[in-house]
């Protein structure tokens, strides 16, 4: 089974994020960059069914060469080459663009299963994984929490929480399928794994080898436009309730936040 997994670099989660002077922007000079935690769960799985079925693991990227070393991290873990799509004319493009070029890569690749984060955690738009399917014409499941391949290798069952219910879906392969937290573990790279990932084949592709045109792509080709970003306002300073006996804590909490808060 070839199994391909969509892979995103962003800011790490833990990571104080400061807006650039344009105001449309962050800053992203001292920033720890990380491979996209719902991606972490695409990778694991695609691992699991290598070992349940044989076949390869690719891992398709875009952005620039920083984003070698997340590939590198999901070559650590286990998969087995990669792929960064790396051009200046892509730097700023929307969720439609990355998905063309994301579908351009994998369209010369044998592939039964794709796997993609539900969303990133930083534009957060979670469209790229259908629109991705979309692209290739072939079926995707989003936001799945349990994965089934049939022993034949020939099809998935898919389960997905719908409003407190679980909706179970079946596809024949291909098939495209966005991750999400619950579904597995991720594992971590091992020192061994580390070390034969930096002799795992790593190619480099810009748009034009993908027959692209770079002027479809980037800031000034985008459908979704930022317009400003700005920082949460900041929380107003707590309030310590005095009263001579819990109940006249209690009254005071009420009028509080009936008053002033207008909570109740």
């Amino acid at each position: 089974m070839n199994i391909i997994v969509c892979l995103k670099q962003v800011p790490d989660t833990e990571a104080q994020i400061k807006i650039a002077s344009d105001g449309k922007s962050i800053m992203a000079g001292d920033i720890k960059w990380i491979m996209n935690p719902y991606d972490e769960y695409g990778v694991e799985e695609a691992l699991r069914l290598k070992e349940k079925f044989g076949g390869e693991v690719t891992v398709v990227g875009l952005g620039p060469k920083r984003v070698t070393d997340s590939i590198r991290t999901a070559l650590a873990m286990g998969a087995d080459k990669g792929i960064l799509i790396v051009d200046d004319a892509a730097e700023g493009s929307d969720s439609n663009a990355v998905a063309k070029a994301l579908a351009a890569a994998i369209k010369g690749i044998p592939y039964d299963i794709i796997f993609a984060g539900q969303r990133g955690v930083d534009e957060d738009l979670g469209v790229v994984g259908s629109s991705v399917a979309e692209l290739l014409g072939i079926p995707s499941i989003c936001l799945v929490e349990k994965l089934e391949a049939a022993a034949d290798g020939k099809s998935v069952k898919a389960n997905r929480l719908v409003e407190g219910q679980t909706l179970v879906i079946e596809a024949a392969l291909p098939v495209l399928i966005t991750t999400q937290k619950g579904l597995n573990e991720p594992r971590y790279a091992s020192l061994p794994g580390i070390m034969k990932a930096k002799k795992k084949p790593l190619e480099e592709k810009n748009l034009s080898a993908l027959g692209l045109n770079p002027a479809e792509f980037g800031a000034g080709a985008r459908k979704l436009k930022v317009v400003e970003l700005k920082s949460p306002p900041e929380r107003a300073a707590g309030k310590i309730i005095d009263g001579d006996s819990p109940q006249a804590k209690a009254a005071e909490l009420a009028r509080l936040l009936h008053d002033e808060a207008k909570a109740i």
